[in-house]
C-alpha cells in the first residue's frame, strides 16, 4: 500500500506540472518559427490536446508496474529525428532559393531605376596625388567646354580601402553613377555595391574586373596589338622585347593569341629587368649576337688562308662588322616607355639589331614627343591616335590649369560626353547597360573613336610613324 500511495502522489504532481506547462505555452500562443525566415506564425491550441495527453500520462504513469522483470534498453531509436533532419535540409534548400529569387527580383526592381544626374568621382588621396588632379581638372574642363549642365559632379577623396568601403556605404544610392578607382583593390570594394543598383566606370587595369555594373575605360595594350598585327604586312616575322612589369607581361600573355589570328608569325622574344641590368644580355639572345660573332670570326680565318683578290677584298669588308647575318626577324616589338625606352632603343643597332633592317614598332606608351628626336626610333612606327585630335583638348588643359595634363586625362574628357548623352535620354540603369554594351554603336572621342564589348573599352587605333620629331599617319 505505501508503494501504491507514493506512486500516487508522484503522479499527481508530475500533473501539476503538467498544468504549469500548458499554462505558460497558452499565454504565448503565436509564436515566430525559426524554420521560416519571414516569420511564419503557428497558433497553438494546447488545452484541447493537452487534456488528452494529461489522461493518458496519468492513467499509464499509475499503472502496475512489475518490479521484477528486467530492464530493457533501447538499442535502435526511431527515424524521426533523421526524417526531421532531411526535412530541415529540404526546407533550408528551398528558403535559399526563395531567397536567391527575391534577391533577384529586387535588382531587376531596382535596374528599372533611371539614372540620376549625380556622378560619383572616386580617386585616392594617398597617392598618385598629381593623376587624381589631373583627372578631376579633365571632368570640369569636358564639362565646362562642352557646355554640359545635367551633371552633377561629387569629388570624394578616400584614404584607404577602408574609408573608401565607409564612403561607398553613405553615398550608394540606386541609379548612381560611380566614375574612378585607379587599381583592382579598390575597384573590388565598389562592384561589391552593384546589386545596389549602380552604373560604374573604373580606370582599373584587371579586365577581370570588368562585369555586371563595371565597365572599365583605361588603355588597354590589346588593343595596341590588334592594330600593329593588322598592320604588318604578310608573313612578317616578329620579336618581342619587353620589361619585366606588369605592362610587360600583359602584352606578352596577350601575344600569341592575336598573332594566331594574323598573317604574321613570332618567332623570338627576351625580356629584361626594370633596372636595365640584363638588358644588353636579353638584346643579345634574341639577336642571337653571339652566334652570329661566332660565324664572323669563322669566315674571317677561312679568307685569311686564301690568296685571291676576292678572298681578300671580302675579308676587309667583314672586318668592319661585329656579327656576320642577318637577324631571323623583320619586326621587333618594344612596350616600354620612359627613360628605359630611350636606353634600350640605341641598345638594339649597338648589338647589330638594324633599325633600316628591322622595323622598330611601339605601343600606345609611345605617344610622347620625348621619344620622338631618338635617333634610333626614327621611321619606328607605334598604334595611337594623331595628336592633332586632342591638340585643342591639351591647349586648353594648359591655359586654364597652367600646366600640361597627363596622358591618361583625356579618358574622363571622352567619358563625360557618355553621361550626359545616358541622361539627357532618361535612361534606366538596363537600357544604361544595354546601350553601353551595344558594340554597334561607336563614340568619336579626342583618343579616337571607341566603343564598349563585355563591359571593356575597345579603342580604334591607328599606326603612327615618327619622323624628325613628330608622327605622320600610316593607314
Amino acid at each position: 500500500m505505501p508503494n501504491l500511495f507514493s506512486s500516487l502522489r508522484e503522479c499527481l504532481g508530475f500533473s501539476q506540472i503538467i498544468r504549469s506547462t500548458v499554462f505558460k505555452i497558452s499565454s504565448a500562443r503565436i509564436l515566430k518559427s525559426p524554420r521560416f525566415p519571414i516569420g511564419v506564425e503557428i497558433i497553438y491550441k494546447p488545452f484541447s490536446n493537452f487534456f488528452i495527453i494529461i489522461i493518458f500520462i496519468f492513467i499509464v504513469s499509475c499503472a502496475p508496474v512489475n518490479n521484477t522483470s528486467k530492464n530493457i534498453f533501447v538499442k535502435n531509436y526511431p527515424n524521426d529525428t533523421k526524417e526531421n533532419s532531411k526535412e530541415n535540409t529540404i526546407q533550408n534548400i528551398d528558403n535559399e532559393e526563395v531567397l536567391k529569387i527575391k534577391k533577384k527580383q529586387n535588382i531587376e526592381n531596382v535596374k528599372s531605376i533611371n539614372i540620376l544626374n549625380q556622378v560619383e568621382i572616386l580617386l585616392p588621396n594617398f597617392h598618385s596625388s598629381k593623376i587624381t588632379k589631373n583627372l578631376i581638372n579633365a571632368f570640369e574642363l569636358a564639362i565646362y567646354k562642352n557646355e554640359i549642365n545635367n551633371v552633377q559632379l561629387n569629388i570624394n577623396k578616400y584614404g584607404s580601402l577602408k574609408d573608401l568601403d565607409a564612403r561607398m556605404s553613405k553615398i550608394v544610392k540606386p541609379g548612381k553613377m560611380f566614375v574612378g578607382t585607379l587599381n583592382s583593390k579598390e575597384a573590388k570594394i565598389v562592384k561589391n555595391y552593384c546589386s545596389k543598383g549602380i552604373l560604374f566606370f573604373s580606370f582599373a587595369g584587371d579586365k577581370d574586373l570588368a562585369g555586371e555594373c563595371v565597365y572599365l575605360i583605361n588603355f588597354f595594350p590589346e588593343d595596341d596589338l590588334i592594330a600593329l598585327f593588322n598592320y604588318f604586312p604578310t608573313d612578317s616575322k616578329i620579336a618581342l622585347l619587353y620589361p619585366e612589369n606588369f605592362y610587360g607581361y600583359q602584352v606578352n600573355l596577350l601575344i600569341d593569341d592575336i598573332a594566331k589570328q594574323s598573317k604574321s608569325l613570332i618567332i623570338n622574344r627576351a625580356s629584361y629587368k626594370e633596372d636595365l641590368t640584363n638588358a644588353r644580355q636579353a638584346i643579345k639572345e634574341l639577336g642571337k649576337f653571339e652566334l652570329r660573332k661566332y660565324e664572323l670570326e669563322r669566315q674571317k680565318t677561312i679568307l685569311k688562308n686564301k690568296d685571291d683578290i676576292v678572298s681578300k677584298n671580302a675579308l676587309k669588308k667583314i672586318k668592319k662588322f661585329e656579327t656576320l647575318g642577318e637577324v631571323d626577324f623583320t619586326h621587333i616589338i618594344l612596350p616600354d616607355y620612359g627613360i628605359r625606352l630611350l636606353e634600350i632603343a640605341p641598345l638594339l643597332p649597338f648589338y647589330d639589331v638594324d633599325p633600316n633592317r628591322v622595323q622598330f614598332v611601339g605601343t600606345g606608351v609611345w605617344d610622347d614627343k620625348i621619344f620622338f628626336n631618338e635617333p634610333s626610333l626614327q621611321s619606328a612606327i607605334f598604334s595611337g591616335i594623331e595628336f592633332n585630335k586632342r591638340r585643342k583638348f591639351f591647349e586648353d588643359y594648359l591655359y586654364i590649369y597652367n600646366e600640361k595634363p597627363l596622358r591618361i586625362s583625356t579618358i574622363p574628357y571622352d567619358l563625360v560626353g557618355i553621361l550626359s548623352y545616358l541622361l539627357n535620354n532618361k535612361f534606366s540603369l538596363n537600357e544604361a547597360y544595354d546601350f553601353i554594351n551595344n558594340n554597334k554603336i561607336k563614340f568619336d572621342g579626342i583618343d579616337g573613336k571607341f566603343y564598349f564589348k563585355n563591359n571593356l573599352i575597345v579603342r580604334e587605333l591607328d599606326i603612327l610613324q615618327i619622323n624628325d620629331g613628330s608622327t605622320k599617319k600610316l593607314n
